[in-house]
Formats: structure tokens, C-alpha cells, sequence
């Protein structure tokens, strides 16, 4: 069965060495008709018979159908489109097939009030364009930012002394120094803005006259509102040393690959605690408790005794309860007989 195969494969590559190649010119019974807007070719011959050739006969029309479309795109006009070194393109026509959509087309959106009052009054939007042409650079530079056209004046070749100002004096160092002092000023407003939004009603005084704690506090605060808490934040000239942060407890998580007989207990011990229906007795805290009733109990006997001895105290003769003539219980008896209070003198 493989020398078969072999044989055949050798057949049909034989087969296609002796076929000559084929022409660009291509006969139809019928003209295809073309729409190059489109890219496209309809063929209305009638098909042949197929049979078992079926599929090369299919790439055999393909190929002579693609040779006539591609015949009609070089007899447009075309062009180059980088200069004399760019590649030929065509100008393909409008597109006389409609070809169908999935979607309707959108509706225009309606103009705004701006855009009708701009489009009334002849206002024309223009771009800024991000470059610009810099004189003294002879080159393109941009509009803003580093290294912008007309460039840092700090650069400059030659300063003109001021009027009245010491001609011996550096101008370049004076203007580097002023622009150091600039830069440090900058940056304490921001460390005084970040105080102030930091702590409400503790910053700094917007007109500057504020103590030393103050000061210290605020650039404390402002040193440890960045992502790395400070740490990486450089320090003031004859600054202390900061306090080592205080933090809370560190959670501490097991690794994901470690000792499977531990994790195994843990499970276990969780599971057996869940599925156990008496709850787990706390010794110390059972006792606790018991102490801390019984040591109510007795400070409400106490309390309820001194006042049971104060209301005795306090009985007028003749004031007790029991019924009259002696006729009541023993208890009651008692308590006639005994003298009710302090006597008056």
C-alpha cells in the first residue's frame, strides 16, 4: 500500500513538470463582469460537470477568474505613493455594487450649542501643533516642557550685567543660585500643603510665622505621606534621626509548600472542633467567672443588711407593724419591747 502512494506521488508530480505553464490570457465563453471598486469578478458561465476532478477543477477556475480581475486592476490609472521610490498603487473607481450591511447606518449626531454658535459666528477650531521651529537651536523643539524651543535660560552664552548691580559679580552663578533657591522654595510649599491637608487645623499658618515644633511635626508628616513611608525620602541639613516606625503585628502566613504532617493536624484539629457538639471549656475563664458571682453575691448581702440596720435605727416608739395588745406573733412582741431610740433630753 506505501509503494502505492509512492508511486502515485511520483505519477502526479511527473504529470505536472510536463504541463506547460499556463497563458495570462484567459477565453470565457461569456465576458465576467468586473467591479473594481469593490475587488470584485462575477463569473456567469455554467459550470462544468465536476465528477471526480471536483476539486481541481475548482482551483483551475479560481486561477483563470483571478488572472482576468487582476488583468483589469493594471489597466488603471496608478501612481507611487512615497515619491519615485514608493510602491504602485492603483485608483480603484467608485464601487457600482451596494453590497449588503448588518447594521443600519448611524444617524449624524446633532450639533451642540457651541458648534452652532461657533458654525454662526465663522469660529474655526485649529491645532496647536506639539513642535515648533527654535531660532536659536535651528531645529524643531517642543512647545512646552523640557527641552522646549527657545530653551532653559540658564543656557544662555552671555548675560547682560544690570543696571546698578556689581559689574564684578558672576551673573551666571547668581542666576544658578537663584534658581536653587526657587527650586528649594517650591518644594517647601509642597511639604507645607501636604502638612496642611494631612492634619485639619494643625498645619502650618498660611503667613509663614510658625514654630519650631510646628515645623518639625509638619515635615514629619510630610515625610511619611509617600508609598515608601519615608524611607527612601532624603533628609534636611542637621536633621535627627527618625524614630524606628510604629507598626502593628505582622501577620505571618505558612508557606504553600512546607511540612504536610503539621497543616494535616491543623485540619483536623479545626474539623474536630467544628463537628463536636460541646463546646471547648475554658478552665481559667469558668473559674474566673464563678469567682467574680460569688464576690457580687456577697457585696449585695452587706449592702442589703446596712440598710436593714439603718431602718431599725430610724423606728419611733409605737411605730412597728405588729398588731395591737400584744396579740401578735412573737417576733412582733419582741420588737415593742425593745426601745425604739436614742431619748430626747
Amino acid at each position: 500500500m506505501a509503494a502505492l502512494c509512492v508511486e502515485e506521488l511520483l505519477a502526479r508530480a511527473e504529470q505536472r513538470e510536463a504541463e506547460p505553464h499556463r497563458s495570462v490570457a484567459v477565453q470565457k465563453e461569456l465576458e465576467l463582469e468586473f467591479d473594481l471598486g469593490n475587488l470584485l469578478a462575477l463569473d456567469r458561465n455554467p459550470p462544468r460537470a465536476a465528477g471526480a476532478q471536483r476539486e481541481s477543477r475548482l482551483r483551475s477556475l479560481a486561477r483563470d477568474n483571478t488572472q482576468l480581475l487582476v488583468a483589469q486592476l493594471w489597466g488603471l490609472p496608478a501612481g507611487r505613493a512615497d515619491g519615485a521610490t514608493g510602491p504602485l498603487v492603483a485608483q480603484l473607481p467608485e464601487p457600482s455594487y451596494r453590497l449588503p450591511r448588518e447594521k443600519p447606518l448611524p444617524r449624524p449626531r446633532p450639533p451642540t450649542r457651541w458648534e452652532q454658535f461657533a458654525r454662526l459666528k465663522g469660529i474655526r477650531r485649529r491645532k496647536r501643533t506639539s513642535l515648533v521651529w527654535d531660532e536659536a537651536a535651528k531645529q524643531w523643539r517642543r512647545r512646552w516642557g523640557y527641552a522646549r524651543a527657545g530653551g532653559d535660560p540658564a543656557r544662555d552664552w552671555l548675560i547682560e550685567v544690570p543696571a546698578g548691580a556689581d559689574p564684578n559679580e558672576d551673573q551666571f552663578a547668581k542666576r544658578l543660585r537663584d534658581k536653587r533657591e526657587k527650586v528649594a522654595r517650591n518644594e517647601f510649599n509642597r511639604l507645607r500643603n501636604i502638612a496642611r491637608g494631612a492634619l485639619p487645623g494643625r498645619g502650618l499658618h498660611p503667613t509663614g510665622h510658625q514654630s519650631r515644633a510646628e515645623l518639625g511635626r509638619a515635615t514629619q508628616v510630610a515625610r511619611v505621606s509617600t508609598a515608601s513611608l519615608g524611607r527612601f525620602q532624603p533628609r534636611l541639613p542637621k536633621e535627627p534621626a527618625a524614630p524606628p516606625p510604629r507598626g502593628g503585628k505582622k501577620r505571618r502566613f505558612e508557606p504553600l509548600l512546607g511540612d504536610l504532617a503539621a497543616e494535616r493536624s491543623r485540619q483536623l484539629e479545626l474539623l474536630r472542633g467544628l463537628g463536636s457538639k460541646k463546646p471547648p471549656l475554658d478552665l481559667t475563664r469558668a473559674v474566673n467567672k464563678q469567682l467574680r458571682e460569688e464576690d457580687a453575691q456577697a457585696a449585695a448581702g452587706k449592702g442589703k443588711k446596712r440598710g436593714q440596720r439603718g431602718k431599725r435605727g430610724r423606728q419611733r416608739p409605737g411605730g412597728g407593724k405588729g398588731p395591737a395588745g400584744g396579740k401578735g406573733k412573737k417576733g412582733g412582741a419582741r420588737r415593742q419591747q425593745r426601745p425604739a431610740g436614742r431619748k430626747r433630753s
